[in-house]
């Protein structure tokens, strides 16, 4: 890469504040860069870097006017960045091409044009697979699953029967979806098996990370919503709905029939009840225990969650508990000498 900031300013879109002509020649973090790199800053709490870095110039929000260094100042400087990152490093990853003459194909398969199925996958009966989807090796695809196009599905993938995937989803390695969800009727102490015989519906441009599982419904569907993002090891049981452009982050657990509403946020290893609502746009925080349904547009925290602002003032009070603890110690100690002193 050797371009001027002029140029790459172009390419992203972003306003130069500074020396437009000098020469840049890598990219990098904005701790590691050295001369000649251009970095970018997108999390408040790096804002110290902006004089420390030694990057030769530094993508920024709007909200930066001037820095001791040239910036170019954009909307989203993550963005902004990878961009910059897919013109330096483009993906040299090899896809898959055709069908692998060791996949095994059941009867009445339907794939689209350019689509390709890598070694050993398996696809059960009348399963549909559209125009330009990849699936890679090892991979097993149920009897009546329909794939959409130009989706990715990596290596390991278990798409169970009757799942319906959208088009350009993403599908990282050992995820699991259509299990059965987890139902059984006690009786006389004994766990009977409830059929599940719902299905999995995943829409458009949904990323799902490595080791995920997203159970079958009992009965209808289980939801994930067109743009939906989900990290790693999260688990979300029958007859969830998750709704549009949600964020479900690393190990996060999600009980049967919970509704989550559009643009949600629920942060690593937060646990949600069955059978409640989070409002569009909430936020979960991390290892949040949610009890009951969450309003439309609000941060909880802690456990059993609260509106966040009460979670703080509750833990800043857990963490006083040794010294009141002394403290009544102390009293008591003081009670007890008055007392002694007025039976006297």
């Amino acid at each position: 890469m050797k371009k001027t900031l002029q140029e790459i300013a172009e390419l992203i879109g972003g306003e130069i504040v500074g020396n437009e002509k000098i020469v840049i020649t890598g990219v990098c973090g904005i701790k590691e860069a050295n001369p000649g790199d251009i970095t970018f800053l997108a999390n408040p709490k790096y804002a110290p870097f902006i004089e420390k870095t030694q990057a030769s110039a530094i993508i920024t929000s709007r909200d930066i006017e001037k820095a001791a260094k040239p910036i170019i100042r954009t909307q989203d400087p993550s963005l902004a960045f990878a961009k910059i990152l897919s013109l330096v490093a483009p993906n040299e990853v090899s896809h898959p091409q055709g069908i692998h003459p060791t996949a095994i194909l059941g009867k009445n398969v339907k794939i689209g044009k350019d689509a390709a199925i890598g070694p050993y996958a398996v696809l059960g009966d009348n399963v549909s697979i559209a125009e330009d989807t990849i699936i890679y090796a090892g991979c097993f695809i149920g009897h009546h699953t329909q794939i959409g196009s130009q989706t990715l599905i990596y290596p390991n993938v278990s798409i169970r029967e009757r799942v319906s995937i959208g088009s350009r989803v993403i599908i990282h390695s050992g995820t699991v979806i259509g299990s059965d969800g987890f139902g059984f009727a006690t009786i006389k102490g004994m766990h009977h098996k409830i059929p599940q015989v719902g299905t999995v519906v995943v829409e458009d441009d949904v990323e799902i990370g490595a080791n995920v599982t997203i159970d079958r419904a009992r009965f209808d569907k289980t939801l994930i919503g067109r743009g939906t993002k989900i990290d790693n090891l999260v688990q979300i049981a029958h007859n969830v709905v998750i709704g549009e452009n949600s964020i479900i982050v690393a190990q996060a657990g999600i009980s049967g029939s919970t509704v989550i509403g559009k643009g949600a946020t629920l942060a690593g290893q937060a646990g949600l009840v069955g059978h409640i609502s989070v409002g569009d746009g909430a936020i979960i925080a991390a290892q949040a225990g949610v009890t009951k349904s969450v309003p439309a547009n609000t941060i909880v925290s802690g456990y059993p969650a609260r509106p966040h602002e009460h979670a703080k003032k509750v833990n800043a009070c857990v963490q006083n508990l040794p010294k009141l603890y002394e403290m009544v110690a102390e009293l008591k100690k003081k009670i007890a000498q008055l007392e002694e002193k007025l039976k006297h």
